[in-house]
């Protein structure tokens, strides 16, 4: 412990606050937050630390703080830095998953759809629904009981669902608020566990389709019918008070967590997440963060039921959601299931040795073997073409051994001679970096070229003309254009066979970029096969071609859709123009 930092200490401050933790080079690199800082931070320097913690503090050369009038501003404080500044040692939860949510647009002409996240705060969201299928069946279902919208903008004509039955018509008529209301009240109660009215409603359906003798249709419905029954008798299994909760469990080993979670909707187990992470301070702290940061990307259920009084009392400063914990019961016994989940998940993630290695260690081994600093920020570049047609170049940011997508960007190559690889190269490092430099922006640690001794003789190429330095290195391939290795501008070769850590992390950053490399161009090739298309249509404009390639993913798709289904989204005039140059027609 320096003597700067032995002086901030006496000078902390007996209040609730976030503090960053610096490295001599500036560099933030552990952002947290504290009911009392003077007690929170002290600790660091005054006790015994190990693994990830003793790491960081040895690192810390100075630390800053900034007070809040409470916690949850300090928790509101400490998410936005951190999504800011991604410090290394920072628990970044990333909840990928993203399972879909059923969504009810609240706007003048309602309509419901499914949604992978929940931000819109025009919307209702019910869920989320583990199993994906789960949900676009639920979909289909009220889309097929209830009239409300089915296109994504009101046309002027009717369309096939207004003749089907499907949809009130807002296109042709007045819908008024109350129509509105009567609907969604009934979807409203279906998607909260009230499925009476639709039993009924589909039971009656199946009746009169029947007595018409439309067995097809009335098998379809019967199959909805018999999915919602079987939801109820597994809702009776489980937990009978309906209400929706999540159930937080945690174990720890060997100075790592694991945090299991249940999620129960409506009385019923949905679905079981689990997050493990080497321990950064406190472990209570460490906890509360991880519970707090799921919400960041998750709607608060009713309930959240934890393990201890503790991280109860600093959740419900932070969550605006009811906060249990109990010692007998039902959810007690619960709780104790959990928690022997987290300790199987945290058994088996000790077991597979390559799980998630410390990406921080190997990221220090990489830079000692490269004799360069560590390489926190990696950004990676390649190029896709198809014979000089619809060429980009891409590049992919990876941070402490993460991708970061929001870094991740595309290139639209503009010289004449798209086929040429290294010209295309060279265009996109230029306008990567002389940007960089121009807005004064920091530079990566580390760039690695998707290519060899010519990719970087243009990487030097570029640097050396924008009076820049930059650590520069490009990947050496087998026969199979698999990673083997790295090659320096010395060209000096670094091979990684027998660190299977370091090599699995060069594997999968080259798969990635490649992999963005290829989805953009296709992307872009697809989207001029939809262009030429489009040319010579009088009437559709640039707005109305974006509504086309919003719809229709796939020139496939385009091609089989109905004249109808173009009216839907064009005049009549310029969907017939559209459908029948499809066809061939004159």
């Amino acid at each position: 412990m320096n003597e700067r930092i032995k002086n901030d200490i006496n000078l902390l401050p007996d209040k609730p606050g976030v503090y960053q933790m610096f490295d001599k080079d500036g560099t933030i690199i552990y952002v947290g937050k504290a009911k009392n800082l003077k007690n929170r931070v002290s600790q660091y320097f005054l006790n015994a630390q190990v693994g990830k913690t003793f790491a960081m503090v040895s690192h810390v050369d100075h630390f800053q703080i900034i007070i809040t009038n409470n916690e949850k501003e300090a928790f509101l404080l400490e998410m936005n830095l951190i999504q800011k500044y991604m410090p290394r040692y920072n628990i970044l939860l990333k909840d990928d998953k993203h399972y879909p949510y059923i969504a009810i647009h609240n706007v003048k002409h309602p309509y419901i759809s499914i949604a992978r996240k929940i931000n819109d705060k025009r919307c209702e969201y019910f869920g989320p629904y583990p199993r994906s299928s789960s949900a676009f069946d639920v979909i289909d279902l009220l889309n097929k009981l209830y009239p409300l919208r089915k296109c994504n903008t009101v046309p002027k004509t009717a369309c096939l669902y207004y003749h089907l039955g499907q949809c009130l018509g807002p296109c042709i008529r007045e819908v008024t608020k109350e129509e509105y209301d009567e609907i969604l009240d009934s979807i409203r109660r279906f998607l909260k566990g009230d499925n009476k009215e639709v039993l009924s409603k589909l039971k009656a359906q199946i009746k009169e389709l029947s007595n018409n003798l439309e067995f097809e249709r009335a098998n379809e419905l019967k199959k909805y019918y018999e999915a919602i029954l079987h939801i109820n008798d597994q809702q009776h299994i489980e937990l009978q008070d309906k209400v929706d909760r999540d159930i937080f469990a945690f174990y720890t080993q060997e100075n790592y967590c694991s945090l299991s979670l249940f999620i129960y909707r409506k009385g019923e187990l949905i679905g079981k997440r689990n997050f493990t992470y080497e321990i950064i301070g406190d472990l209570n702290e460490f906890i509360v963060n991880l519970i707090s940061q799921y919400y960041e990307y998750n709607l608060l259920p009713k309930e959240i039921v934890v393990g201890t009084e503790e991280i109860k009392e600093r959740l419900e400063s932070l969550l605006d959601a009811k906060i249990v914990t109990t010692t007998r019961g039902k959810l007690f016994d619960l709780i104790g299931v959990v928690q022997e989940n987290a300790k199987d998940d945290l058994k088996e993630h000790f077991v597979s040795a390559r799980l998630d290695d410390d990406k921080l260690e190997v990221l220090e081994r990489l830079g000692e073997i490269l004799h360069i600093p560590t390489p926190y920020n990696i950004e990676l570049f390649d190029n896709s073409h198809l014979q000089g047609t619809n060429a980009i170049g891409a590049m992919v940011n990876f941070i402490n051994g993460e991708p970061n997508k929001r870094g991740y960007r595309t290139y639209n190559i503009m010289s004449e001679n798209k086929k040429d690889d290294l010209s295309s190269m060279e265009e996109v490092l230029t306008r990567r970096y002389s940007r960089l430099r121009d807005e004064g922006q920091k530079f990566p640690d580390l760039v690695i070229l998707d290519g060899g001794e010519n990719q970087l003789n243009i990487g030097k190429k570029v640097f050396n003309q924008l009076n820049i330095s930059i650590n520069l290195v490009g990947l050496v391939k087998s026969d199979k254009h698999k990673t083997n290795g790295l090659l320096d501008v010395n060209g000096n070769e670094f091979y990684f066979e027998d660190d299977k850590p370091l090599f699995y992390m060069l594997t999968r950053m080259q798969d990635e970029v490649h992999r963005f490399a290829i989805k953009t161009h296709i992307k872009k090739r697809s989207k001029s096969v939809f262009v030429s298309i489009f040319d010579g249509i009088e009437g559709l404009g640039p707005k109305k071609r974006e509504l086309l390639l919003k719809r229709f993913n796939t020139i496939e798709e385009l091609s089989n859709a109905s004249l109808e289904e173009f009216e839907q989204i064009l005049p009549k005039n310029i969907a017939l123009q559209l459908y029948n140059k499809l066809r061939g027609i004159e």
